[in-house]
């Protein structure tokens, strides 16, 4: 379901395509836990790429220089070709339409925006510059993703199960954020798996109904159980959970007239019928990167609302439950 579009050509000196021997430059938005992770490794590992700046108010890159928003960049003279996102999705529509008329491509870490509208918009004004915006899903990079929709197509889906439940605690210590408006609280996670979901099986997914638990003090959802329909009437059910202590839990299960596909640890790991078939460590990163330099060299750009959809559907039609306070 992922959507592509062809630019027009780049012509500005920032933003400019690179040409084959030269490495993108990029900077990296909001140097904070997943940055570190996943996105700073990611790049000093891909000659397809040289990082030269970071922009964040508060938090630099060692060796790099720091910028404390969009309009410094851009301002400073120095040549950048690429930024990539990793700020909470609030406010950022505002630095990302930054970067693109200031001819920077532009590179989103999910959820790409917080509302739908925003990522439409910022789609628009990249075609309109000829610039690439990518709107990333991390866990459809996950190995056994790929091979998981490879056999699904070839079967009949009857019904589908999906548990991702994890530790808000462990995961986002202290980041407050993700429980206010925009947010997305547990459909922070719970996204990665709508993604995966929407890449895996065949036809259109379509929520019917929703049950939502937010915490007494708090404005985002700590749980939530979802119906949806694939298809015309095949059932999907997914339970999202924030608050799992233990072994974590991110399954995918779904029944077929020829057994039982599962896919488990975030997609990491491919069951049928019981006999794993894909195991692999985790590349989903150093894959998105890889994905982003073929965009930019190619002129095109790769924006899928699908998952975001699911969530704001959820969210419209959703029943509300008061739930415990939660306090970090």
């Amino acid at each position: 379901m992922t959507q592509s579009t062809t630019n027009s050509p780049a012509s500005a000196a920032q933003g400019a395509r690179p040409t084959s021997n030269r490495p993108i430059r990029i900077a990296l938005v909001g140097i904070g836990k997943i940055a570190q992770d996943q996105h700073i490794p990611a790049l000093r590992n891909d000659s397809s790429y040289e990082l030269v700046a970071a922009v964040s108010r508060s938090r630099g890159i060692e060796g790099l220089p720091r910028f404390a928003d969009i309009a410094s960049l851009a301002q400073s003279g120095l040549a950048v070709d690429a930024v990539s996102f990793c700020t909470p999705p609030v406010g950022r529509y505002a630095m990302a339409r930054a970067a693109l008329e200031a001819g920077f491509h532009v590179m989103l870490e999910k959820p790409p925006g917080a509302t739908v509208a925003e990522v439409h918009d910022l789609a628009e004004r990249a075609r309109a510059r000829g610039r690439t915006l990518f709107a990333t899903w991390h866990s459809r990079e996950s190995a056994a993703v790929d091979p998981a929709r490879d056999w699904l197509a070839q079967r009949t889906i009857k019904s589908v199960r999906t548990d991702w439940k994890e530790d808000i605690r462990h995961w986002h210590p202290g980041q407050d954020w993700i429980l206010e408006p925009g947010g997305f609280g547990v459909f922070d996670p719970g996204i990665n798996a709508l993604s995966i979901m929407t890449t895996i099986l065949p036809e259109r997914l379509r929520v019917q109904k929703a049950t939502l638990h937010f915490p007494s003090n708090r404005q985002a959802p700590i749980a939530a159980q979802i119906d949806l329909v694939h298809g015309t009437d095949t059932p999907v059910v997914v339970e999202l959970d924030f608050l799992k202590t233990g072994p974590q839990q991110w399954d995918i299960q779904v029944e077929t007239n020829d057994g039982t596909l599962l896919l488990r640890e975030g997609g990491r790991r491919l069951f049928i019928n019981g006999e794993e078939r894909v195991s692999a460590e985790d590349r989903e990163y150093p894959r998105l990167y890889q994905r982003f330099a073929a965009l930019v060299a190619a002129g095109a750009s790769d924006v899928d609302v699908t998952p975001h959809q699911i969530v704001a559907d959820a969210f419209m039609i959703g029943r509300r439950l008061e739930a415990a306070a939660f306090e970090f």
